[in-house]
């Protein structure tokens, strides 16, 4: 793991007290570029958003994170049924047409509801190759800091890595955001706000059919 300037002015870092980090998975997306129904189709057997949902509950079990959410389409039962399948807790997207900026200001409203949650790690519901070593780091990188952790993935290394640590400090600007801009647009790729973790490997989306397919062929 590589980080991208020295925590503390350069200092060894102090016994810091842990705070409480939650996931929130982002799955009320349509998937108009896949045609409809993009969480819903499978790789390897499994609808794409179980992957996702999956691994925050695995987190969860290893103590890794203290809590998860997924913001879902009330309307979508597939869905709904993933969640109740965990032990994470819904949180219900009205207008999921309004891009992927409405779900994350509703999942931070809901979590900012829990005084104590400190930030959140946040996933997207396409991203079926997330993995466990990579939440470790990001939350090893975050702990004593007050700054956005993303991971930066040595595959796709000039690409917006997910998932992607918020803390509780920056949750309020989720209400400048519009359609489906993320924190990116706010912070950029460079900003002194964020920290960038090098670790190995991909964690590709899947935004069209040819996507899925590209991903089932790579991971056989």
């Amino acid at each position: 793991m590589t980080l991208l300037g020295p925590p503390h002015g350069g200092k060894s870092e102090p016994d810091v007290p842990r705070a409480p980090v939650h996931g929130l998975v982002l799955a009320a997306g349509r998937g108009s570029r896949f045609g409809g129904g993009k969480l819903h189709a499978r790789y390897h057997g499994r609808p794409l958003l179980s992957y996702a949902l999956s691994v925050v509950q695995t987190a969860c079990e290893r103590g890794l994170l203290d809590g998860g959410h997924a913001v879902i389409d009330r309307r979508d039962g597939l869905a709904m049924r993933l969640v109740h399948a965990t032990t994470l807790h819904p949180i219900f997207n009205d207008a999921p047409d309004e891009g992927i900026s409405r779900s994350l200001h509703l999942g931070l409203a809901a979590l900012e509801a829990a005084p104590r949650v400190a930030a959140a790690l946040v996933f997207l519901g396409d991203q079926p190759q997330v993995r466990l070593d990579v939440i470790e780091e990001l939350l090893a990188a975050w702990r004593g800091r007050d700054a956005v952790v993303r991971p930066r993935y040595s595959s796709q290394p000039d690409g917006p890595g997910h998932p992607v640590l918020l803390p509780r400090s920056v949750w309020p600007r989720a209400a400048q955001l519009k359609g489906d801009s993320g924190f990116s647009a706010l912070l950029g790729r460079d900003s002194t706000e964020t920290v960038l973790v090098d670790v190995s490997g991909d964690n590709p989306d899947v935004d069209t059919p040819a996507d899925l397919q590209r991903l089932e062929g790579y991971s056989r």
